[in-house]
């Protein structure tokens, strides 16, 4: 008789009406447990493909926004929907959708996805800055980035840090020097600010005018985190259609990804999970750690 594999349950990741209230109030809120192991698994795997094709670049530079510095390594990737059906599936998994949707609203539509990897001992951080100091949404608090710990963050290998309140304004923002394309926001109270420690597969929420930076990475050990862009479709502009790489996600007009990507993509996150698990050649899957 052939065995029946069972795969652990997913972590009960419904947002509570505190995690609504703290969002809606502080402009973040944090679920320390809302990827399963499994699903953990199968995003590192996908980063190490990443890593083996040489697909993520060193954006930090020694200070004139130019010159990639050899001293100092932040390490990207974005986007990943053109480059990764896995992470594609991701931003259509019920679990996201009922979290994002309770935060921001329906109908939703899907913006951008990132990866930065922090190598150990010389991963740079990214500077305070607002999210919508480069989307631009009419009201930020209906846009919200989504930050997945695909290694445990701590204080020491640069987790991310917040500014509780900071969504009500819109801060001045300036080019970063140390980075080939980013800005950020000389001028933050650094004394409100809070670090965001997660487990691997923690998430951080925090809506486009939160002030938000990583610091760095002063272990021995690389961290990498995933950073998933989501706006309330009913207020973006006809050029936010433009982009290649956007989706509805639900609402009028949503089709699972058939209209954008030529391709059904809505249900088919578990089928990803298990097929990367599979080529990846592991039967179980225990804690990420």
């Amino acid at each position: 008789m052939q065995k029946t594999r069972t795969t652990a349950p997913k972590p009960a990741t419904k947002l509570s009406e505190a995690h609504l209230r703290q969002f809606a109030e502080q402009g973040y809120t944090t679920v320390p447990e809302f990827f399963s192991a499994r699903e953990v698994a199968a995003m590192r795997a996908e980063l190490e493909r990443f890593q083996h094709e040489g697909m993520l670049r060193n954006v930090f530079t020694d200070g004139d926004g130019k010159t990639h510095s050899d001293k100092a390594v932040n390490l990207q990737i974005c986007p990943l929907t053109s480059c990764s059906d896995f992470f594609r599936a991701m931003h259509f998994a019920p679990h996201v959708l009922e979290a994002v949707g309770a935060l921001i609203g329906h109908p939703l539509a899907f913006q951008l996805d990132q990866i930065f990897l922090k190598p150990g001992n010389h991963g740079a951080g990214t500077k305070w800055h607002q999210d919508n100091a480069y989307f631009n949404q009419p009201d930020c608090t209906r846009a919200v980035g989504m930050w997945t710990a695909l290694h445990p963050a701590n204080r020491a290998n640069g987790c991310m840090h917040v500014v509780p309140g900071s969504h009500a304004s819109l801060a001045p923002h300036q080019r970063d020097p140390n980075s080939d394309h980013h800005i950020f926001a000389p001028v933050v109270p650094e004394e409100r600010a809070v670090p965001i420690e997660l487990p691997a597969g923690g998430v951080l929420f925090f809506d486009y005018g939160t002030l938000h930076c990583t610091t760095a990475n002063t272990t021995a050990i690389p961290r990498a985190g995933l950073a998933l862009h989501f706006v309330n479709a009913e207020q973006v502009d006809a050029d936010f259609w433009k982009s290649p790489i956007v989706a509805r996600l639900t609402g009028p007009g949503a089709t699972g990804g058939l209209a954008e990507y030529g391709v059904k993509v809505e249900g088919t996150w578990d089928e990803q999970v298990e097929r990367l698990l599979a080529e990846r050649g592991s039967a179980a899957v225990s804690s990420p750690s």
